[in-house]
């Protein structure tokens, strides 16, 4: 089966909707419309570019710009995370926090997939590497922002309470661990929800394309199964990596809360 190639044409009718919507936030006086079409906008030049860059990396021989590509997808996915957070931590701390827990996620789960599941030849096959690991990323990165702005937010709301807690002398993991717990969920939901939806309410992204590619819908399934394993294993790691790491951050060894070194 052959997949059905879209036309600009296509394209510029499917942007109907977006000027649809638009004109739904003008009328009902939201005030959404500029925020549509800029991100509309952006996502355009981001897929279009993307798209070429992808064209490229496929027709090279070596590992280098696959690994490269991985490197800067991991950045970006990094301040994503950091611009997330209503208190951040000050300095680099709030940045490095998250591109190292993503780095971490990705790789662990990235190569599981392709040193053990998939096993392409050659191992570093972009049209494999890339695409995995930018699922990985795009979905653990939501998990580990929900559970560091979660966690953040708590503790400076309860401010208060804990530092009653750490006076009365509870560890800082036990002064904080309702707070923990509360992240944790928070963090995991979104791919808890996705896992109980996929299938029946909706067809996860991966296994659309490649059934409209053209692909067999049980090998497409099959696909998607081990995506969503990936992701939800990797969701776990990361937010649970992301929220302890915040928690360590903002107390220190003495169990004292630091709330100082949150900025907004």
């Amino acid at each position: 089966m052959d997949y059905v190639s879209l036309s600009l044409f296509d394209l510029s009718m499917a942007a109907l909707l977006i000027f649809i919507n638009g004109g739904l936030s003008i009328a009902l006086g939201l005030g959404l419309e500029r925020t549509l079409f800029i991100n509309t906008a952006r996502m355009l030049i981001q897929l279009s570019a993307i798209g070429f860059v992808l064209k490229f990396i496929f027709a090279q021989t070596g590992p280098w710009w696959t690994i490269g590509w991985a490197f800067i997808m991991l950045a970006v996915a990094g301040y994503e995370i950091l611009a997330r957070q209503s208190y951040r931590l000050k300095g680099m701390k709030a940045y490095g926090l998250g591109t190292v827990t993503l780095m971490f996620v990705g790789f662990i789960c990235t190569g599981f997939a392709i040193g053990f599941l998939i096993q392409p030849d050659p191992w570093y096959a972009p049209r494999y590497v890339l695409p995995i690991l930018g699922m990985i990323l795009g979905n653990t990165m939501t998990g580990i922002a929900l559970g560091m702005e979660t966690l953040s937010v708590s503790i400076k709301q309860s401010q208060a309470v804990i530092e009653e807690r750490l006076s009365l002398g509870a560890p800082r993991f036990q002064a904080l661990k309702a707070h923990i717990k509360q992240a944790l969920k928070a963090g995991m939901m979104p791919i808890i929800n996705s896992m109980a939806a996929s299938g029946i309410v909706s067809l996860p992204g991966m296994m659309t394309g490649q059934i409209i590619a053209g692909v067999d819908p049980i090998d497409a399934t099959k696909y998607q199964v081990m995506i969503m394993f990936l992701i939800a294993g990797g969701t776990a790691l990361g937010t649970i990596a992301g929220v302890m790491g915040t928690a360590l951050l903002l107390t220190d060894e003495r169990h004292r809360l630091r709330v100082e070194r949150l900025k907004q």
